[in-house]
């Protein structure tokens, strides 16, 4: 037997060849192009993608690539304090991760003024300058979402990852494809966390091998939350920031299709509930089954004594089933936001108080999310329904609580529809999914919201290669801040996938508030 060394594999010319090369790769990811000694001057902004024209950017964000369009080559000038360095690859900026760091570091506070250079057949450009403003603020460092094709029906392909904010490092959470497909096809969707921590998290898995993940203090085991006293198993969670309890609705879903409509799809509950899930005991209660009310969402306020949630009146006339009934209604469905108080030791909920009525303006208000310091509740506003990531009529609006005015956030919101937004840990940054690119995909945005309660400029969440979303063909949903990965590995998950669910313990609550009317306490102003 003979032993040999890498280099008997190759002859002297071929050893030459690879390490010019591997010189060569060495200089092009260090060196940084030369700005051009002759261009014309242009008033205009340069065309880039994504747009991170003067946005406001965390001061530990991943660097933000991005290319110029109609552009054979680029160079891109950044000066901060008084230093300066040039990125360009063909048509694309792609900034060293380290040098970005340096950056940041040393404009907290400050901005980055950014100078683009852009050739064009054989003349250069140079477009008006812009700047990236550094908050002092950090974000918290990882953010976790589903991944899913925009399709009706191939729903068995999902996916949820986590993605380090920091940098460009994404990893998946669980994947419903290592568990079933086909036949036993798997949906998998809402993934939650206690106070932004992953030792306490939950998710659901619907059609085969369908219950809910259950991660108590690292541990995951599943459950079975039917019962014959709720109309469904747990759907929308929210946990309790600092119990453990989970709240839930209970929904009996639907879609329907518009034919004439740029909407696309509706999808609409025919009936729900809100119920709360104690972990620690596996039994579920009711909260709220108030009749002809469908409540939905539920959010749990930072301080844990509010519960809010959405919820539509409608009366069925009880001439068609429910679901056709629904579906030719569609548009008269209006959600409005209550709340109700929580005391922990009792575990009892109080009645119902109005905090926004989204119908008496015309309009439905779903997914209600209070800031980390409970001033603020960020809402989704769109027509009709409370599913609004197909409605394009669907913005993102915020209402003081102290002065229960509420506005259409500014700097945010586009012609297409805004929804599914989150608020990181300390309250200075929204994550939420936009389809204003094209429509069809939905993409995350990530916006700054500063002490005097104003949202800047919205910026698309960064990607190593600028042009990743021009051939990326899923959407993005359910963005979550998390202060930390989650360590279980999606093969421990599916293998606790495949056993049966431990079957919960339904209880009366006891709580008068489980039925009656809601009293409305609210005085607001939209605009």
């Amino acid at each position: 037997m003979h032993t040999h060394t890498l280099n008997s594999f190759f002859t002297p010319l071929a050893r030459i060849a690879c390490l010019v090369a591997i010189a060569t790769c060495m200089i092009c990811c260090t060196s940084h192009p030369d700005v051009p000694q002759s261009y014309s001057n242009s008033q205009e902004e340069p065309n880039i993608y994504p747009d991170y024209k003067d946005v406001t950017i965390p001061s530990n964000i991943a660097p933000l690539n991005f290319s110029v369009r109609n552009a054979s080559e680029v160079v891109a000038r950044f000066t901060y304090g008084a230093k300066t360095t040039t990125f360009g690859e063909g048509h694309k900026v792609v900034i060293d991760q380290d040098e970005w760091k340096e950056m940041l570091n040393q404009c907290k506070g400050k901005s980055i003024k950014v100078e683009v250079f852009a050739k064009q057949g054989n003349e250069w450009t140079a477009y008006k300058p812009f700047n990236i403003n550094v908050a002092e603020e950090e974000i918290d460092p990882y953010i976790s979402y589903r991944l899913i094709f925009p399709s009706y029906v191939a729903y068995e392909m999902l996916s949820i990852s986590q993605r380090n904010l920091t940098n460009f490092d994404e990893t998946e959470i669980y994947n419903n494809l290592i568990v079933s497909y086909e036949a036993d096809g798997q949906c998998v969707n809402c993934h939650s966390y206690q106070n932004y921590h992953t030792n306490n998290m939950q998710f659901h898995m619907r059609q085969g091998h369908g219950g809910t993940m259950i991660v108590r203090n690292n541990v995951p085991y599943k459950i079975d939350m039917k019962t014959d006293s709720t109309i469904s198993a747990g759907v929308y969670p929210s946990w309790h920031p600092t119990l453990p309890i989970i709240a839930y609705s209970t929904n009996k879903t639907g879609q329907s299709f518009h034919t004439r409509d740029i909407a696309k799809i509706e999808v609409q509950d025919t009936q729900s509930d809100v119920i709360i899930y104690d972990v620690d005991k596996n039994e579920i209660r009711t909260v709220s089954a108030i009749p002809n009310e469908m409540e939905n969402f539920p959010f749990w306020s930072p301080d844990g004594k509010y519960l809010y949630y959405g919820s539509a009146y409608f009366e069925y006339k009880d001439t068609v089933a429910h679901e056709t009934e629904m579906i030719q209604r569609w548009d008269s469905v209006q959600y409005s936001i209550y709340r109700r108080s929580f005391d922990a030791k009792s575990m009892k909920f109080g009645e119902p108080e109005m905090v926004y009525d989204a119908a008496a303006d015309s309009v439905s208000a779903t997914f209600p999310r209070i800031s980390p310091d409970g001033r603020y509740l960020l809402v989704g506003i769109g027509a009709t329904g409370c599913f609004h990531v197909w409605h394009p009529d669907a913005d993102l609006y915020l209402m003081d609580l102290k002065t229960k005015k509420i506005r259409k956030l500014e700097n945010v919101n586009s012609d297409r529809a805004e929804s599914y937004h989150s608020w990181s840990s300390n309250g200075r940054w929204i994550i939420f999914i936009s389809r204003r690119d094209d429509n069809n995909y939905s993409r995350l945005y990530i916006a700054y919201f500063d002490k005097q309660g104003k949202a800047h400029k919205a910026f698309e969440l960064p990607q190593a290669d600028p042009d990743f979303y021009s051939y990326f063909m899923k959407s993005y949903n359910i963005p979550e801040f998390m202060v930390e990965p989650v360590q279980i590995t999606p093969q421990q998950f599916a293998q606790e996938a495949k056993k049966d669910g431990k079957k919960v313990q339904y209880v009366s609550s006891g709580n008068s508030a489980e039925v009656g009317m809601p009293k409305d306490d609210s005085e607001h102003t939209i605009n």
